[in-house]
């Protein structure tokens, strides 16, 4: 029963990155932007968040407020994520460029900056920012009894970091806004018919901004979750995970409750990937040299067979990746 809350525990770590990264993506491309950059975007996130998290370590802070130093961090992360987000947004949305080439040269830029900056900081050729241990939250640091260990403590607890929750809480505010509210109304018309929305008085360029920025902000928040769920540090890259969200989000078919189900999907081989010698039903393998990697291939095998099978049923927003012409009808 404990493997089984380790197990269980792990899929939400991992889970938290991709749904946060590919409701991300679902809003730019429901705003009519592809957004190609979200690894790029995670990337910088990250390196801003750790960087600040390393900081607070230093100066002592951290340890003393780690609730609010983690806060801090993710705020950090989402808004260096938008701010990045907005270079793609200007030659998306201003220069009408092609938004898939404009995504790809972002995700190639964000690495070779996250190392300058590292070294920068930190010194030549030291590219990881190692993660502070105090951002874990603990039953001491909520300021509860410690316990044994058991399915509902280490569920809990044995990876609990507060990207879980602010998950949550943004998974929620996600449907709402989206589907409950006169912005996600007009975001989702941009993102089908931008001259119908136009003729009604929407200002589809603003709507464009939008979605690209709420991008941005997820998908940097994804960045710092994904840093902490792969547990040894920042080191310039997030391991294709802004990819693997550009497939939860297709699987998803562009809909956050799909979607959430997707991301629990794809991380559960994920960490069966990552933690396979530690499960113990699980074959070894053991006539075969470096039979680890192939259960490291098997979250990208199970993403290239689902988007196989599940892409050809997909309704992508009908204007995605169309720069907007306002005298065009």
């Amino acid at each position: 029963m404990t493997t089984f809350a380790n197990i269980l525990s792990l899929t939400i770590l991992f889970a938290v990155p991709l749904l946060l990264v590919a409701m991300g993506g679902m809003f730019s491309e429901h705003s009519g932007v592809i957004n190609i950059a979200l690894e790029g975007i995670m990337v910088v996130g990250a390196l801003f968040a750790c960087l600040i998290l390393q900081a607070f370590d230093k100066s002592g802070f951290g340890p003393d407020h780690p609730i609010l130093a983690m806060f801090a961090a993710l705020l950090l992360s989402g808004l260096t994520g938008m701010i990045f987000s907005l270079l793609l947004g200007f030659a998306a949305i201003n220069l009408k460029a092609d938004q898939t080439i404009g995504g790809t040269a972002l995700n190639q830029f964000a690495p070779a900056f996250a190392v300058v900056m590292t070294w920068a900081i930190q010194g030549q050729g030291l590219t990881t920012i190692q993660v502070p241990t105090w951002v874990r939250i603990t039953r001491e640091s909520l300021g509860m009894a410690p316990a044994a260990d058991g399915f509902w403590n280490n569920l809990i607890f044995k990876y609990f970091y507060l990207t879980t929750p602010v998950a949550i809480l943004l998974f929620i505010g996600a449907v709402v806004l989206l589907y409950k509210t006169k912005f996600g109304l007009r975001l989702r018309a941009c993102g089908e018919h931008p001259q119908a929305a136009d003729s009604v008085g929407i200002n589809v360029y603003k709507m464009r901004y939008s979605g690209v920025l709420i991008s941005g902000f997820l998908g940097g928040i994804g960045g710092l979750a994904y840093t902490l769920a792969a547990g040894s540090g920042f080191a310039a890259s997030v391991g294709g995970y802004g990819f693997l969200a550009l497939a939860v989000m297709i699987f998803g078919n562009w809909k956050p409750l799909p979607i959430l189900g997707s991301a629990v999907f794809f991380a559960l081989f994920k960490v069966v990937a990552a933690y396979s010698d530690l499960i113990p039903f699980l074959p070894k393998f053991e006539n075969l040299k470096s039979a680890s990697n192939l259960y490291q291939m098997l979250p990208y095998i199970v993403t290239m067979i689902v988007l196989i099978f599940t892409s050809k049923h997909s309704q992508a927003p009908k204007a995605e990746g169309i720069p907007y012409d306002k005298g065009s009808r």
